[in-house]
């Protein structure tokens, strides 16, 4: 299947494009936020990288944060115990 790009298509992807991105007030941090997961996707796209990949990317940025965030919850509670 060949796919052509009409001028009533590029309209129509513009129109697609521009109702994703402005879900949230131009320059506001949800709109900062959106745009650079975007960026960061588009790059993963652009590189041609496999999807396992990129799956197994995030799931090591989650499981990083998530580590980061127990040490925290950690110290935080070894603290109220040493103030009780």
């Amino acid at each position: 299947m060949i796919w052509v790009l009409t001028h009533r298509t590029h309209s129509a992807i513009i129109q697609a494009y521009k109702t994703i991105v402005m879900d949230y007030r131009p320059y506001s941090p949800e709109w900062h936020r959106r745009r650079y997961l975007k960026e960061a996707l588009d790059k993963y796209f652009d590189d041609y990288v496999d999807t396992d990949v990129i799956r197994e990317d995030l799931l090591s940025i989650l499981s990083e944060r998530s580590d980061k965030a127990y040490a925290e919850f950690m110290r935080i509670n070894e603290l109220e115990r040493a103030l009780q």
